[in-house]
């Protein structure tokens, strides 16, 4: 008796013993599950604040860059409007007209270069940029960056350096963005260097790729924001930035053309006044040739051609058509689709200048009604504020012949007229 009650006294002991190891492990399985939940709040919450901090700095951006839009839009504008009320004046003498004239012009450039800007930043951040490579001379394409921008330079009074190999440098590209590239950091070494600095820019080859440098003796960059320079909307704290202007996207279009390419962009300084030097590479290509190309002076009309404006805003058809007439066309406008149509069945015009975004009827569909009657089509060169590739491609297959984005270079209009009207004269053997 007294051995079955030690028994049955070992066995509650032994079960009370695996009834608190079981408890002590389900309080540990709870603890670790608690601490478990404590890191995963702890993780959540700085996840939070981070998203938090982004967002709020992203939203900081955005409302620098509304207003430095807003800054940079009414800069040219001001010019703009006190030359209208120079060119009102009856004491305007042509001195004085000419000097009016370069200031439009220039201020122009501004605006045009700020709205291509914007569109480029959109279509980058859309992926939607289309390249149209080639083998590409690096010289030619300096060449041209500094054509752009040597009245900046010269402005400013800076010294400017071009170092290019007499043997060429070729690479696989597309020659309007590379030109836009060099373009925009050239831009930016005038932009941020006080006036009688120096500029250089340098190319050269280093094993299988091309280096194109602009270094400057400009006010620098700080080491903090030397990681940040080529994101959207980014701009250094700059002494000069607000007094020359900027949006803070060009060096994200920069860096988004050189990958695009298949290389890189980096930036360097040694500190605030310091100077900046920003690296282009971009992988060479060996034995390419370069294609003779030669620029024209804009032609006049050959005789009087009969040119149709369609174009609903009245300042933009009447400007468009007094550069045409002083060429020596003959011009007529309509403010809309049908009215144009109209008038050019009435007048069988040799080329028909239209907008796209017209009232009642698209500029497509006037070119695809034109295709669609007897009589011979004119030229049709669409005009118009919508610049992206399927917008090219729209108009291209609607039945227009060429499409250029609104505004248009003169030069380069008279010239695509020119060519349209007399193609053979145009390429005659030299």
């Amino acid at each position: 008796m007294a051995v079955a009650q030690r028994e049955e006294a070992l066995r509650l002991r032994e079960q009370a013993l695996e009834e608190q190891a079981a408890s002590l492990a389900a309080s540990q399985a709870q603890q670790q599950e608690l601490r478990e939940a404590n890191q995963h709040l702890v993780l959540a919450k700085l996840e939070a604040d981070a998203l938090k901090e982004a967002a709020v700095l992203a939203r900081r951006r955005q409302d620098e860059f509304l207003a430095m839009l807003a800054h940079e839009l009414r800069n040219p504008l001001a010019p703009i409007g006190n030359a209208v009320a120079l060119l009102a004046r009856a004491d305007c003498n042509p001195d004085m007209q000419r000097r009016i004239h370069d200031m439009i012009d220039r201020q122009i450039h501004h605006l045009t270069r700020l709205v291509d800007q914007l569109l480029d930043v959109s279509r980058v951040t859309q992926g939607r940029i289309e390249l149209h490579k080639q083998p590409t001379a690096v010289a030619g394409i300096v060449e041209q960056a500094v054509q752009m921008h040597q009245a900046l330079v010269e402005a400013r009074h800076l010294q400017l350096r071009i170092h290019v190999p007499a043997e060429p440098l070729m690479v696989d590209g597309d020659p309007v963005r590379l030109v836009q590239v060099v373009g925009n950091l050239l831009h930016n070494a005038a932009k941020y260097t006080a006036e009688g600095g120096s500029i250089a820019v340098t190319a050269r080859q280093k094993r299988d790729d091309v280096l194109v440098e602009v270094q400057d003796t400009g006010i620098g960059m700080a080491a903090e924001a030397l990681p940040h320079i080529f994101e959207l909307f980014v701009q250094g704290d700059h002494s000069l930035a607000r007094s020359q202007g900027g949006l803070g996207i060009g060096l994200t279009v920069v860096r988004s053309m050189a990958r695009l390419h298949g290389g890189t962009v980096q930036a360097y300084s040694a500190g605030i006044g310091k100077g900046s030097t920003f690296v282009v590479t971009l992988p060479a290509l060996a034995h390419a040739e370069m294609t003779d190309e030669t620029v024209q002076a804009p032609p006049q009309a050959q005789g009087t051609e009969r040119v149709l404006v369609i174009e609903d805003n009245v300042d933009a058809a009447e400007s468009l058509a007094m550069v045409l007439r002083l060429s020596g066309y003959e011009v007529e406008i309509a403010p809309d689709g049908p009215s144009g149509l109209t008038m050019a069945a009435r007048l069988q015009p040799r080329v028909l200048l239209c907008d796209i975004g017209l009232p009642g009827m698209s500029g497509y569909e006037v070119a695809a009604q034109l295709r669609l009657r007897g009589d011979p089509a004119p030229l049709m060169i669409a005009l118009s504020g919508y610049g992206a590739a399927g917008d090219i491609a729209g108009a291209l297959s609607a039945g227009f012949h060429q499409h250029m984005a609104k505004p248009a270079d003169v030069d380069q209009l008279l010239q695509a007229i020119s060519q349209g009207l007399h193609p053979k004269e145009q390429h005659a053997p030299r």
